[in-house]
């Protein structure tokens, strides 16, 4: 029985006619990420843990892995994401279940629950220019400890950091982003971990998956290993630890705005 991120074999390598290497196909590792649902692959998600959740207000977010964590009833998350859903849907449950205990992020967005615990003490909240957040990300994802951005120079993002002068402009240091696990949403992939995204519901996700010690993605479509066009693949399967079909997305909309008839 092959068990979720088990590897019962390597390639074979034969020799060839001329004396090249030919890799055996029969013998290619089989290399089972699965898992059934989103309840087992968020099991070992302990209380205290640092988490990314991809999207962009409501889109793309992982809707099956959010309502897990909700359900397992974890503590004191520190929660990366760009804004923290709207007040009963995406990350906006964990709120009023009290599970998160910080959010970093760039935006309050539509949540009235978040601003309401910000404001009153409730809850940790650390903003900063969206273009830092994804960059702070990217970074912890290449393994670059900090950076200089010009970015909130001389404004409350300055505070408390260190700035150094390039070529006479004010840079601030900006350390890097990275979580204990990384919960992302791609549309379509397979069992290895590779991953598509479909459209804006791409946003933040790639870059999380790069950032975490383990990422685990939800998709819409689990296709057969060869399946997915290889130039169209945006995550590579190494980054990603578990995956598996999600179910009944509801694909909210914050604000719905219609044309008057007429």
């Amino acid at each position: 029985m092959i068990r979720p991120g088990f590897a019962a074999n390597r390639w074979r390598r034969v020799s060839g006619e001329s004396g090249g290497a030919v890799w055996d196909a029969g013998w290619a590792a089989i290399v089972n990420k699965l898992f059934p649902n989103a309840d087992a692959a968020i099991a070992d998600i302990p209380d205290g843990a640092t988490i990314m959740v991809g999207g962009f207000g409501l889109c793309g977010i992982p809707e099956n892995l959010i309502a897990a964590v909700r359900r397992k009833k974890i503590q004191n998350l520190t929660v990366i994401s760009n804004n923290a859903g709207v007040d009963d849907f995406g990350l906006g449950q964990l709120l009023q279940t009290r599970q998160i205990r910080k959010v970093i992020g760039t935006y309050v967005g539509e949540n009235k629950l978040l601003e309401s615990l910000a404001l009153s003490g409730g809850i940790e909240l650390e903003l900063m220019p969206q273009g830092t957040f994804a960059e702070r990300i990217r970074a912890g994802g290449a393994g670059i400890p900090a950076f200089y951005t010009p970015t909130g120079s001389g404004t409350v993002a300055a505070e408390g950091k260190e700035t150094r002068q390039f070529d006479g402009r004010v840079y601030l240091l900006e350390r890097a982003l990275v979580a204990g696990f990384a919960l992302v949403k791609a549309w379509k992939g397979d069992r290895w971990g590779n991953l598509i995204y479909r459209k804006t519901a791409r946003n933040f996700n790639p870059l999380m998956a790069t950032a975490a010690k383990v990422t685990i993605a939800e998709v819409e479509e689990l296709v057969e290993l060869g399946e997915l066009d290889a130039n169209s693949i945006v995550t590579p399967g190494i980054y990603v630890k578990r995956i598996f079909q999600g179910a009944n997305y509801e694909k909210r909309i914050e604000k719905r705005t219609l044309r008057k008839h007429g």
